[in-house]
């Protein structure tokens, strides 16, 4: 860490492994340690959840929306070099949860871009629960093809959410780390094991079909929402966000539409509160300001992940949005399936030294 050269780190996973936990994890035992941390954030659509949720735990936050990182390469190296100015000793990148061809598109690029940084190997994390669905005979071939080609291309493979699977079964042929960023285990070693200068960053490039890669992202539903929901008397932000999650989840499974990750956040004078599912069903996680008093105005962010059409989704969210006992004004509303991705650099050359 004494060169003076920043390290870029970038962590990637499927949607809803916990990848912007994990960073705001090691970014506060960073901070404990004199060491400053950034993040740059990464969607197919704009108003992310993730990155107010950095924010409020004082992490300095960027994102580059509207593509991939290997689609908006260009982006993402303006956004680096602004993150400099404020001289962070590390730099976290999390590219979107459903893109892999990570190594070729975006590690080798760097490498070449800059070389006033320094990579750290690529980490992947992978949810338990999620492995063990997706490695099941009957998993949904789309999602799949997504994971399986995101392991294949990590220079780390990291079981996530270790508080909640304490004996996850291991990936087969794949040295696996075990973290949890809720209880602090294994973070610090990853950290150590990262920015050691002993691991090589994107090592491992892959074979894969564009074509494959392509319709397996459009068999997604990618939805993002923002609003100010004004209740008919001032509610705390929990019983706003909670029973508007609940109805959403009720509503998606009646329609047998798959939720892949739903975040909402909730955004008021007197607190903010963030709730994630990462399955129709699922308790979910809640961080934030549980005992805030009610307020007047909410401020209100969904980003929504699932496996169906786009516009029965959005039908679904437009019907509970206006079922929101209240005003509800401010509304902007994207619901879509990626496009193929163009990456803008493709680098087949690895470095194994």
């Amino acid at each position: 860490m004494s060169s003076g050269k920043p390290w870029i780190v970038l962590v990637g996973g499927f949607l809803g492994s916990g990848k912007t936990t994990l960073i705001l994890a090691a970014s506060r035992i960073l901070a404990q340690q004199g060491l400053r941390s950034a993040v740059i954030l990464n969607d197919q659509g704009s108003d992310l959840v993730d990155t107010h949720h950095a924010k409020m735990h004082g992490v300095l936050a960027n994102e580059i929306t509207g593509g991939c990182f290997c689609c908006r390469f260009s982006e993402l190296a303006s956004a680096i070099e602004q993150m400099r100015l404020h001289a962070p000793e590390v730099i976290f990148a999390e590219p979107v949860g459903s893109c892999t061809d990570i190594a070729a598109t975006v590690l080798s690029p760097l490498r070449e871009e800059f070389l006033q940084y320094r990579l750290a190997p690529f980490t992947v994390l992978v949810d338990p629960a999620r492995a063990a669905s997706l490695f099941n005979a009957n998993a949904d071939s789309n999602q799949s093809f997504l994971f399986q080609k995101q392991l294949q291309e990590a220079d780390l493979v990291c079981m996530s959410k270790a508080d909640l699977h304490p004996n996850a079964a291991r990936i087969s042929n794949v040295e696996t780390r075990y973290l949890s960023a809720k209880t602090g285990q294994g973070v610090q070693e990853w950290l150590n094991e990262i920015l050691s200068g002993t691991l090589t960053a994107g090592t491992k490039l892959l074979d894969i079909d564009y074509e494959r890669y392509a319709r397996a992202e459009a068999a997604l539903a990618w939805l993002n929402l923002s609003l100010i929901f004004e209740p008919r008397s001032p509610l705390a932000p929990a019983p706003v966000i909670g029973p508007f999650l609940d109805r959403l989840d009720e509503a998606l499974t009646a329609a047998k539409i798959s939720i892949i990750h739903l975040k909402l956040f909730d955004h008021t004078p007197t607190g903010w509160l963030k709730a994630a599912i990462c399955a129709n069903g699922e308790e979910p996680v809640v961080e934030g300001a549980l005992d805030a008093s009610p307020a007047k105005s909410h401020g209100l962010l969904l980003n929504l992940r699932a496996a169906g059409d786009p516009a029965q989704v959005r039908e679904i969210v437009e019907w509970q949005m206006q079922n929101l006992e209240g005003s509800v004004h401010s509304i902007q509303m994207e619901c879509f399936s990626p496009e193929a991705p163009k990456p803008e650099r493709r680098v087949l050359r690895a470095y194994l030294s």
